[in-house]
């Protein structure tokens, strides 16, 4: 049965450009917050209409992303197994799975089978050249694939490792298709308009060649001592980051006066800093911040709680960097040394998600007066500008002078950081600060999406009572994947709980319930087998 759904203006002009398109590689790069995942996504419904006997397959760069990128694809009637591992079965009941860029690097082969005459999404395409190992993993697994869409928030270069199934001109990838910030923001309700305050500072410091060093943000400094000035800046123990988290913390309590579940968003420079940037919220403001770093094995929980909640504020290494979904999130504190145009974008991503049942939707990312981040928010800032300059009557912005510092990497074993000042200078922060005042932003968005008729995905096995529930076909908001691992979770309770009554061994119990279901493992089961086991379950507790 076919589905109507409405898309963007830009969704289904690329959706158009990529069935045209003649080669099975198509890379589609649109600014953070616009719906990449919806485009590919829709792409995906077309293709595997067209061959239903088509698997699919995501690649993304971090766990969370995996759970996030199975929801959305079950609102279009897609059931992807986020949970799969190079060690199980292709799931039968699954139209097809969600893997990190690792796993597939670990394992290539145990996806190449799998994969062979698939539709691959591969998100955030950029993070294939991060590592040799996981390009050559991309490009080992999906090269038998009969589709493959690549997807970016931004332009990259190949650097060192081009990455499969890109096109370069030089050593910059061509995309196939492009929609901008600046795109987004002529058209109107697609993106936030972003803003960027900026405290300068006196930082002083020892190298790690042992000379003390004094500087603020205007002087200028090789790559090394600019280095080591911005890490002094982001020091906890100093006096610059406490203000800057003071001046963030204020803007955020301005904007919740007018949406009350308003949030921000701290991004810091490892999982120490960002237990002291929490401590130092919780000592100056009370507030209890969430904190998701890499090593904490439930840090996608605590993200997605996060995100449903009204809680003020979020702290994270690299967790929220890229492709999370928080759209209240409308204030950012850039205090990480991580300094490349490609991070700093997509840190900014964060923050641009538009809400539709809003009206007025500035976001405001506070970063160090650092002439390299100074210039990597200009270019923002210009499009921004020039986007919002339709609806004024006044001139410019003042011109914005630039430094060129090139980035480079610290010796960082004798660096110890003395002290760091905050310099209080309107000259310096009015560039880029909140100086368009509310009557400058549109308050009405014209509607330019389309209608547009997309085919149900084609049916699943292993459909029992709980497949019915989680939607064997069609549009659904709880996902196969969901109700699998619900299922999962109480065939563990059982397990647990029959353990205790009988005395005998959780292994001799698992077997005897995988037994009971025909299958050899729990991780492999579908829908239908683990609502079996369930039931046989429950009947030896009626009878322990």
């Amino acid at each position: 049965m076919p589905q109507r759904f409405r898309l963007r203006r830009w969704q289904k002009a690329a959706l158009d450009a990529f069935e045209a398109a003649p080669s099975r590689n198509f890379l589609a790069v649109a600014t953070p917050g616009a719906g990449k995942t919806t485009f590919a996504i829709a792409a995906a419904l077309r293709d595997v209409a067209a061959h239903p006997h088509r698997r699919l397959v995501v690649a993304a760069p971090t766990q969370h992303l995996k759970h996030q990128w199975a929801a959305a694809a079950a609102t279009f009637g897609f059931h992807l197994e986020p949970e799969w591992s190079s060690n199980e079965r292709f799931p039968s009941d699954m139209h097809g799975v969600v893997v990190t860029y690792q796993q597939v690097a670990a394992a290539p082969g145990a996806l190449r089978g799998p994969a062979d005459d698939a539709f691959v999404i591969l998100d955030e395409i950029h993070h294939a050249g991060a590592d040799r190992a996981w390009g050559d993993g991309v490009a080992v697994a999906f090269e038998l694939s009969a589709r493959r869409l690549s997807l970016s928030g931004t332009p990259f270069r190949s650097d060192e490792n081009p990455i499969p199934f890109v096109a370069y001109d030089f050593d910059e990838a061509v995309a196939d298709f492009t929609y901008g910030y600046e795109d987004a923001l002529r058209d109107g309700g697609v993106v936030r308009p972003v803003f960027f305050p900026r405290l300068n500072g006196e930082m002083e410091w020892t190298a790690p060649d042992g000379v003390t060093m004094r500087a603020t943000f205007d002087d200028a400094l090789d790559r090394t001592r600019s280095s080591q000035r911005l890490r002094t800046a982001l020091s906890p123990d100093g006096e610059w980051l406490p203000s800057v988290l003071d001046e963030a913390h204020a803007q955020l309590q301005r904007l919740r006066t007018t949406h009350p579940d308003a949030a921000a968003l701290a991004i810091t420079m490892d999982v120490e800093h960002a237990h002291a940037v929490a401590g130092l919220l919780r000592r100056r403001h009370g507030v209890d911040a969430t904190v998701a770093t890499s090593d904490d094995p439930a840090a996608s929980d605590r993200i997605a709680a996060f995100a449903d909640s009204r809680d003020p504020w979020i702290v994270a290494v690299r967790m929220v960097s890229e492709g999370v979904d928080v759209p209240r999130l409308r204030v950012g504190v850039y205090a990480t040394n991580t300094v490349t145009e490609l991070f700093f974008r997509q840190a900014v991503g964060r923050l641009v998600r538009w809400q539709p049942t809003m009206r007025r939707q500035k976001a405001f990312m506070f970063i160090p007066d650092d002439p390299r981040l100074r210039g990597f928010a200009a270019g923002l800032a210009e499009a921004r500008t020039h986007s919002l300059r339709r609806r004024e009557e006044d001139g410019d912005q003042p011109p914005v002078a630039l430094d060129d510092v090139p980035d480079g990497e610290d010796q960082l074993s004798l660096f110890q950081a003395i002290s760091a000042t905050p310099l209080t200078d309107a000259a310096s922060a009015s560039v880029f600060d909140d100086d368009h005042h509310d009557d400058l932003i549109v308050d009405t968005v014209e509607d330019l999406s389309l209608e547009v008729e997309l085919a149900t995905p084609p049916p699943l096995a292993g459909s029992g009572a709980a497949a019915a529930a989680a939607g064997g076909t069609g549009v659904t908001t709880v996902s196969r994947a969901v109700r699998k691992r619900e299922l999962r979770q109480a065939n563990t309770d059982r397990v647990r709980m029959l353990t205790h009554l009988t005395g005998l061994t959780p292994e001799v119990v698992n077997s005897r319930l995988n037994r009971e279901a025909g299958i050899s493992s729990i991780a492999q089961a579908t829908l239908r087998d683990l609502e079996h086991r369930l039931r046989a379950a429950d009947r030896w507790l009626d009878h322990a």
